[in-house]
């Protein structure tokens, strides 16, 4: 992997095992790396044995002294920042640091709306799980088990979507303009593009 000041993932249609492996290797050779979107990533197998696995996790309490933890996150990215923290050594210093280098959320809060987003073709579900079977989304499983926002985040995605849409549009329009302008003054451009193209640009 090429090391970037931050590597920006959109989780939508990732499988959650898959992208957090990555994730993992990622934080551990020193990257950042913040993920968006997590109520959109998927998880292999039907929603119900999914959901049964997850309320057997819920009844896994300290007898003694249930604030002890196991802690139950009930939001997306806090359980996907579980399933990477079991693929690093958390304990250590450097697996702590790791950790520190790892920005989850639901929706795509600012700044990272106005920023190129990636994806991981080895995790996407398009890619890696044959078509037919069946698969579920952490979001709908955060919402059955307690995770209260799904509505919020939904609004808020569709005003993103909105206003991304408007800024595209008219960014079409721009480059349209530009295109037309520079056909229609070709014959000026023509001896200063050739003085650039010597100097390689």
């Amino acid at each position: 992997m090429v090391f970037e000041r931050l590597i920006l993932i959109d989780g939508h249609n990732h499988l959650l095992g898959r992208l957090a492996s990555t994730i993992a290797k990622a934080l551990l050779s020193g990257q950042r790396v913040v993920v968006v979107r997590c109520e959109d990533i998927n998880i292999s197998g039907s929603f119900y044995r999914n959901k049964l696995k997850y309320l057997k996790y819920l009844r896994l309490r300290c007898n003694v002294k249930p604030s002890r933890g196991p802690f139950h996150f009930r939001a997306p990215s806090k359980m996907l920042v579980r399933v990477v923290r079991g693929m690093i050594p958390h304990k250590s210093v450097r697996g702590a640091e790791a950790m520190k280098r790892l920005k989850v959320f639901e929706g795509v809060p600012p700044p990272y709306d106005q920023m190129k987003r990636m994806v991981v073709p080895a995790a996407l579900r398009v890619i890696r799980l044959r078509p037919g079977r069946k698969f579920c989304r952490l979001g709908r499983i955060s919402h059955e088990v307690g995770w209260k926002y799904q509505d919020v985040v939904s609004t808020l995605e569709e005003k993103r979507k909105a206003k991304a849409l408007v800024y595209y549009e008219n960014k079409k329009k721009v480059l349209r303009r530009k295109a037309a302008a520079e056909k229609r003054e070709s014959a000026k451009l023509a001896p200063l593009n050739q003085q650039l193209a010597q100097y390689g640009h």
